[in-house]
């Protein structure tokens, strides 16, 4: 058998065997088959966190989830980057007729089959973006999410020959150094931090014998950490958030509030003025924005009702209550999913999506709003400003 892609490492009297895989390749898949069924290892690690183990396990899992709980219990940041990785996945799985992370999956297969321990040895993937999150600034912020959006909605395709490549490690430096130099702050929390998190993991592994499967970029990296003792739980904290945009956020609302307060003591008719016209264009821009997504009418019109008090407090957002209300008359379950990665191919496919359709209604009465509250604060200074000079 080929030792391509195989690292093999010695420490403290254990072996330690690691395939560098590409996350999408039938030959990935039938290196794991074979390594595990040769090697008989004590223990199988795999680069897969609790919850995304779950997902592979029972693919029915997340298609049978209501969007509307999933949203409520706070895992919409997971179901997002599940809907990323998944998309992609998809689209290569879909090139060369094999299922999605099929080398993990033929991992979990072979350790049950052999009877090695399965180990679960990668970082949480909602503690790891929470950390990617925590320490880039808005530029910073805003590319990553154009990259994770355009992961989902990309057609570019990838040969099988490209794929393998990857698994050469100077290949995968000089991928990652271009990779940094447009996400400088990314390389810490999704390749080292990782790194280091799955060094430990895969050294604490039980038995003499260990064969870890993991992404090919992991390989150089865990070979240099494992060597040295890692703080797990140093490694799971999530980064304290900043002050600044929290008191920006309050400073803009009670200014408005402030100056309405005073208009009104000062002159009621003129703050009552302000009032209706911070009400009107807030509300109204909103709920067009909905309606420009093709919202229902009942969630244009929750667009409208909340916006102009959304706007004055910043841990709120009008287009998250529309979306509410959208996937309450038209709710999705995360099965439509499914289809996403192909509905957003066309026109047609895009809009009627129903889990597509709730994003656009997010999107736009946000937008709508933020208009809203440009155009309406630039008023109520406006009549503040007259009434003053009056």
């Amino acid at each position: 058998m080929s030792e391509e892609n195989i690292t093999r490492l010695h420490l403290n009297g254990k072996e330690y065997i690691l395939i560098g895989t590409a996350h999408v390749s039938k030959n990935s898949a039938e290196q794991v088959k074979e390594v595990i069924e040769r090697e008989q290892p004590d223990a199988v690690c795999i680069e897969l966190d609790a919850q995304r183990f779950q997902s592979v396990k029972d693919n029915n899992k997340w298609k049978n989830t209501d969007i509307f709980q999933v949203i409520r219990d706070k895992k919409a940041v997971m179901l997002l980057m599940n809907l990323a990785v998944s998309s992609f996945q998809k689209r290569m799985a879909k090139q060369f007729g094999i299922r999605p992370g099929e080398e993990m999956i033929q991992g979990i297969e072979s350790a049950e089959e052999t009877g090695a321990e399965l180990v679960l040895a990668d970082r949480d993937i909602q503690i790891t973006f929470a950390r990617i999150w925590g320490n880039m600034g808005f530029k910073g912020k805003s590319m990553l999410l154009m990259q994770v959006f355009g992961s989902i909605f990309s057609r570019e395709e990838i040969s099988e020959e490209e794929l393998e490549k990857m698994k050469q490690q100077d290949t995968i430096n000089a991928m990652l150094q271009e990779f940094t130099a447009y996400f400088p702050d990314l390389k810490k929390p999704l390749i080292d931090e990782r790194d280091q998190y799955l060094s430990q993991k895969i050294k604490d592994a039980p038995g003499d014998k260990v064969v870890a499967i993991l992404g090919a970029a992991h390989v150089p990296g865990i070979t240099k950490e494992i060597e040295k003792e890692q703080d797990l739980e140093q490694l799971n904290t999530r980064p304290p958030k900043s002050k600044w945009p929290k008191v920006v956020g309050w400073a803009i609302p009670i200014f408005i509030i402030g100056i309405i307060a005073y208009t009104f003591m000062t002159n009621p008719a003129a703050g009552w003025q302000q009032t209706i016209s911070w009400a009107l264009w807030n509300g109204s821009l909103s709920a067009i924005g909905a309606l420009v997504a093709f919202a229902h009418p009942l969630a244009a019109l929750t667009a409208f009702v909340a916006a102009p008090f959304t706007s004055l407090n910043p841990l709120l957002a009008a287009g998250w209550f529309a979306g509410f209300a959208q996937a309450y008359i038209k709710r999705p379950n995360v099965g439509d999913f499914d289809s996403l990665a192909d509905d957003v191919h066309s026109v047609k496919g895009f809009w009627n999506n129903k889990v597509t359709r709730i994003l656009l209604v997010i999107v736009f009465a946000n937008i709508g709003s933020s208009l809203g509250t440009l155009i309406g604060g630039a008023d109520v200074v406006r009549v503040f400003i007259q009434n003053l000079l009056n």
